[in-house]
């Protein structure tokens, strides 16, 4: 696989349905470029070991992980897409696949399927020049023109990282390539500034890949950030009635304050910011639950009481009991208690008790 050819254009977009002709085309692509970047990478992972090139491992290594994770999830989209079956609803799933996170080894839970694989062909092309594999390396020509088409992928990456230091280390590498050229065209020997700028730039285009990932990652999980605040302000005044209410209507209630989200402030813009600022919005969702189960258990016990007396005094109008002054006696004294404000579930769980065994069949010489 030369320079020039490069994973394939993936088609769709997160959450959008792609086209089954281009799906079609897009795995066959897939498939292809795995097949021969595979073999390119055995190949320079053979040329390392024959020239015992140790300082190339990490990167030989980094290159495989890219392709593994890459295999792995092609083989979840084959899957998925069945021959052709696949629906919208599949199709859509698939786009997540492609569009997504890849997850799992840390080397590539931040990257998609997409950006795995660019990183990975700027692997292999940093790879390939450090080892004087690639068939261009003697032809400066060719050279040149790889690295130029190296720099418009780096300022492509650079566009979806939106930073003034990416656009800044672009521009050195385009300033770098137009000195070299000018100094090839007077005749100067670049042989040398001319591989370590190849360096430089299959390095700032994998670092660029890796930064608009995280980039991207940031962004998703801000937003998510972002919601869970406005969710959680949101339940804030219906946890506050609860509250009022069960303070009103029983005896004793909770003693719990309402968390306030808004005390946390602005979702922050930075990582390590932000995944301080997550965990507090966790640890104040799960303060809002206790603080509901909490205020509503009261209530729901009252209502639990209530429709307990009810069946109770159903089932002794149905063995005659009703009209006995003892359950009649203690019917009203549950009822009482019950509708009471504010009631004392202490007291109304006793003589829901009491009025149970009141209504209780009696023996056959007793009715």
């Amino acid at each position: 696989m030369s320079r020039t050819q490069r994973a394939p254009a993936p088609p769709g977009a997160l959450g959008v349905a792609a086209e089954p002709a281009a799906l079609l085309t897009y795995l066959s692509d897939l498939q292809a470029w795995l097949d021969v970047r595979r073999a390119d990478l055995d190949r320079l992972d053979a040329a390392a070991r024959q020239a015992g090139a140790d300082a190339v491992t990490a990167d030989v290594v980094l290159a495989l992980t890219l392709w593994q994770a890459v295999r792995t999830r092609t083989d979840e989209l084959i899957e998925i897409w069945d021959s052709g079956r696949a629906d919208a609803v599949a199709r859509e799933r698939m786009s997540q696949l492609v569009w997504g996170r890849l997850g799992g080894d840390p080397a590539t839970s931040l990257l998609s399927l997409v950006d795995a694989a660019r990183l990975c062909d700027a692997q292999a092309d940093q790879l390939a020049t450090r080892l004087s594999f690639d068939p261009h390396a003697a032809d400066v020509t060719a050279r040149f023109r790889a690295l130029a088409a190296g720099v418009v992928r780096a300022e492509d990456a650079a566009r979806a990282t939106a930073t003034t230091e990416d656009d800044a280390a672009v521009a050195r590498l385009r300033d770098r390539l137009s000195r070299l050229k000018a100094d090839a065209a007077r005749g100067a020997d670049v042989t040398g500034p001319l591989g370590a700028l190849e360096d430089e730039v299959a390095r700032t285009e994998r670092d660029l890949i890796v930064h608009a990932a995280r980039s991207r990652s940031l962004a998703k999980d801000r937003e998510r950030a972002v919601e869970l605040r406005a969710a959680l302000a949101g339940r804030a005044p219906g946890l506050a009635s609860i509250a009022d209410r069960c303070r009103r209507e029983v005896a004793d209630p909770p003693r719990l304050a309402i968390p306030d989200v808004l005390r946390l402030g602005e979702v922050p813009h930075e990582q390590a910011a932000l995944t301080t600022y997550v965990q507090r919005l966790g640890a104040v969702e799960r303060a809002m639950e206790k603080v509901e189960d909490a205020y509503t258990a009261p209530l729901r016990e009252r209502a639990e009481l209530r429709y307990r007396v009810k069946n109770l005094m159903t089932k002794a109008q149905g063995n005659g009991r009703s009209s006995s002054p003892a359950v009649k006696a203690g019917e009203d004294e549950v009822r009482d208690v019950l509708d009471a404000t504010p009631c004392d579930l202490a007291l109304a769980r006793h003589f829901t008790e009491q009025l149970e065994t009141l209504v209780r069949d009696l023996p056959e010489g007793h009715r």
